[in-house]
Parts: structure tokens; C-alpha cells; sequence
């Protein structure tokens, strides 16, 4: 994958003047079992199948990550990769749940780079997220690309839960699709009844919010993972010195069938979690930022 100049140098400023808070509670790393690392796959497949042309995931025909999930109904799809990024929403019988899958940056498209290099922190818009008060705040060109899309995306999965008597709203994305599938995780959880369960499965997801948002989505959405590969430098960015801070729910794959589950927000104190492994991002690899995630690769290029 291949970021923009500006893109990298906006990252490389955001990092350097980074300075790490004080901690305030003790920290601590889990180390996941093969079977729990082998549980992530289908979602992986999901986040994969986001960067395929809209024309095959109608048909759940987009090669190996549409093959690695049969039975999936995707009933809409939508985006163009550059002023939207491409979605798709379906129903999954296998766990009676409709899942929200949103394609990450494509370095090909120059203005889905815009969205992730234009920001700084603004007010979440209050007929998204009723009752959220202007402390929490979120990156702007995060909030201004979910906003094109949520009340379609809305709409279709009241259908579809009220269609297949759906329980749970999966949302899932790498990149820039993680973090608008972690506004995602909020949004739903504010809009949907509250039978209705919410879980997000995010991949290589920038820094979406301030503390006071990570603070909500650790209170409102507590079924949160955020997936971290390796030395993948984009999870440390924007800088906590911005004002941005992740949630809970990081699991940080540390070499291939070895990850870790670090506990907190923004675990900066464990060797093994993603801030002590690329503590700026002249130390990352943003080959990782494509996988593999366990043996899955995520990217235009690996849609086959």
C-alpha cells in the first residue's frame, strides 16, 4: 500500500512531537490462544471483501474473502472508493446478525487521502449522536465521510432486523474504514433499540476521537476490538498530543500466531502493545498495515 508524501509527512509531524501522559492505572497484556486469534478470520474476510468492486459483492462473487463467508446476503452496496468510500451491508445467517463492512484509504484515490491528512477535532453532529455533549469531540474528515453514508446505512439495517429478526449489528473496516466503522459501533448503539447488540471489529484504525470520546465507546460499545499488525504504523496516529486518544480493545499481533490483548485505552506502558513497538512512525512498517492479519491480507491488491 502507498500513502501519500503529504500523507507521511503529516503522520511523521504528528508523531514526533508526541509526549506520553502520565499513566494512571497499571496496565497488562493477554496473550490470545490460536483458537481465539482463528475466531477473528470471518470478520478479517468481511473488512477484506469492503475493498472489492461493488459489482462482485452484489453478487457475493469477490473471490477468496466472498468463498471464505457462503451463505452471506449482501443486500446493499454503495461508494466509489474516492468521494465515498465503498460499503456494503448484508445479513449473515450464520450468526443472525447484519454486519456494516467499510473500505479503508485506497492510495490510488487522492481524496480519500485528503480525509485522513485535513483534520482537527470538531463536535460530533447532534442528529447522529443524540445526547452527546460538545465535550466529546472526533477527527472531522472521519465524522464529514460518516455522514455521507449513515442514514442510508441506518435505514437499511432497521430493514434488515426487522426482515430476519437480526439481533446483533456488526460493524467492521480496516483504516479509514475502521474508523468509520468505530463511529459506526457509537451511532448504532445510539439509534438501534437496545435489544439489539452492537460489536465492532476494526483493523489498522487511526486514532477516531479525544479521551472523552474513547470514554464513551469503552461505557456504550463494550463488545470493541481494534486489531493492530505488527509495526503497522497508522494505529499512533493522530498524536495523543492532538488531543486523540483510541478506546479499549486493542489486540496488537506481535509476530504471526502470536498477539496479545492489551488492556485500556491506549496502552503506551506494555512492551508488546502498538505504542512501545512503534513509538514514532520512522520505527513502523506501513507494509503491515496491509497484514497479513493471521494469514489474511487486506487491500485493493488483494481482492481476488
Amino acid at each position: 500500500m502507498r500513502f501519500s508524501s503529504a500523507f507521511l509527512c503529516v503522520l511523521s509531524a504528528a508523531t514526533a512531537a508526541w509526549a506520553a501522559p502520565a499513566a494512571t492505572s497499571k496496565r497488562s497484556v493477554t496473550a490470545l490462544s490460536a483458537t481465539q486469534l482463528a475466531s477473528f478470520a470471518p470478520f478479517t474476510q468481511f473488512a477484506r471483501a469492503a475493498y472489492c468492486p461493488t459489482s462482485k459483492v452484489q453478487n457475493w462473487q469477490c473471490g477468496q474473502a466472498c468463498d471464505a463467508l457462503p451463505g452471506f446476503q449482501p443486500t446493499l452496496t454503495g461508494g466509489d472508493g474516492n468521494a465515498i468510500q465503498q460499503f456494503f451491508v448484508g445479513y449473515w445467517p450464520q450468526q443472525n446478525s447484519v454486519v456494516v463492512a467499510h473500505e479503508g484509504t485506497d492510495p490510488l484515490k487522492f481524496e480519500s487521502d485528503l480525509t485522513d491528512i485535513n483534520f482537527f477535532l470538531d463536535d460530533l453532529d447532534a442528529s447522529l449522536f443524540p445526547g452527546m455533549t460538545s465535550a466529546i469531540q472526533v477527527h472531522n474528515g472521519f465524522a464529514a465521510e460518516h455522514a455521507k453514508t449513515a442514514s442510508t446505512i441506518l435505514t437499511e439495517v432497521k430493514k434488515l432486523i426487522s426482515q430476519k429478526g437480526a439481533k446483533q449489528v456488526i460493524t467492521i473496516g480496516h483504516s479509514l474504514g475502521g474508523a468509520l466503522a468505530e463511529l459506526d459501533s457509537l451511532f448504532f448503539t445510539l439509534q438501534l433499540p437496545s435489544s439489539i447488540h452492537v460489536k465492532a471489529v476494526t483493523y489498522g484504525t487511526p486514532r477516531v476521537g479525544n479521551p472523552a470520546w474513547a470514554q464513551m465507546i469503552d461505557s456504550k460499545v463494550p463488545d470493541f476490538v481494534r486489531i493492530n499488525n505488527e509495526k503497522d504504523l497508522i494505529p499512533i496516529v493522530p498524536g495523543r498530543f492532538l488531543g486523540f486518544q483510541h478506546p479499549h480493545g486493542e489486540i496488537h499481533i506481535v509476530s504471526p500466531g502470536n498477539a496479545v490483548s492489551c488492556s485500556g485505552d491506549d496502552d503506551a506502558d506494555d512492551s508488546q502493545c502498538t505504542i512501545k513497538t512503534v513509538p514514532n512512525i520512522l520505527e513502523g512498517n506501513i507494509l503491515n498495515h496491509l497484514g497479513p492479519y493471521e494469514g489474511i491480507s487486506i487491500g485493493t491488491i488483494f481482492c481476488n
